[in-house]
Formats: structure tokens, C-alpha cells, sequence
């Protein structure tokens, strides 16, 4: 095998640089999408997520895939809906609070994942209003 050059391995990491972003977030769509079905099929601390059927009175016992996508459609939306609401909270404590000029001096990629991961909090709780397929029983 031959040797890398560093013209090869600038070129690999130049490629690494541009895909990794790309490739991760559409693992994380994908995870999202995967993680639903495993929420509505076990029973978390005493608590179960319910989804019934499109007529709201069949439940669904065992959630497929098929099942899954008007409802994490909603979901999504209701998460991108709260990751733009804290996004715009912390613009505004930003200007008012900090000496920052702007959010994009101190905001990097942990703090979306950071707004991310509340926001999929906040949106379980939301997610019985939002959405009339799916019920929080206790189990």
C-alpha cells in the first residue's frame, strides 16, 4: 500500500470536514424516528405512551413503523417548533444580559443539541394535546 501524502490526507479530512455534518444529521432523523417506536412499546417509570387508531378508539398494541409517521411528523414539527422558541428566548437574554453582539459568537453545536434535548422533553409533555392519536396511560 502506499503512503499517504499530505495532499491524500488533507483531502480525506477535507472530505470528513464536509460529510460529517451531513451524515449525522440524518442519523439523527432517522434515530429520532426509531426511538418513537421504542417509546410507545415499554412501559417507563409507571407510565406508557398509548397511539390508537386514525379513529381515535382501536388501540394499536403493537406500533409499527406505518404507524409511526403522522405522529412523529407532529412530533418533529412540535420539536422544531421548540427548539426556534428557546433559540429566540436566548437571542433576547443574549442582547440583554451578555456583552455577546450576537448569538452566533457563542452558540456552536452543543447548545443545539443541548435546546434538542429539552425540547424532546418538553415535547412528550405537549405531544397528548398536540396530537389526539396518543394517550399517556398508567401501566
Amino acid at each position: 500500500m502506499a503512503t499517504l501524502s499530505s495532499e491524500v490526507t488533507s483531502a480525506l479530512i477535507d472530505i470528513f470536514v464536509f460529510w460529517f455534518p451531513v451524515v449525522w444529521s440524518l442519523t439523527l432523523l432517522l434515530a429520532l424516528f426509531r426511538s418513537l417506536k421504542y417509546i410507545f412499546n415499554v412501559c417507563i417509570s409507571g407510565y406508557k405512551i398509548h397511539l390508537y387508531s386514525c379513529n381515535g378508539k382501536e388501540l394499536i398494541e403493537d406500533v409499527g413503523y406505518g404507524d409511526l409517521v403522522k405522529v412523529w411528523r407532529k412530533w418533529f414539527m412540535l420539536i422544531i417548533w421548540l427548539v426556534g422558541s428557546f433559540m429566540v428566548l436566548s437571542l433576547a437574554f443574549t442582547y440583554v444580559f451578555t456583552s455577546y453582539g450576537g448569538v452566533f459568537e457563542w452558540f456552536n453545536i452543543y447548545w443545539l443539541f443541548s435546546f434538542l434535548l429539552v425540547s424532546g422533553y418538553f415535547s412528550f409533555l405537549l405531544m397528548t394535546t398536540r396530537c389526539k392519536r396518543v394517550k399517556v396511560v398508567k401501566c
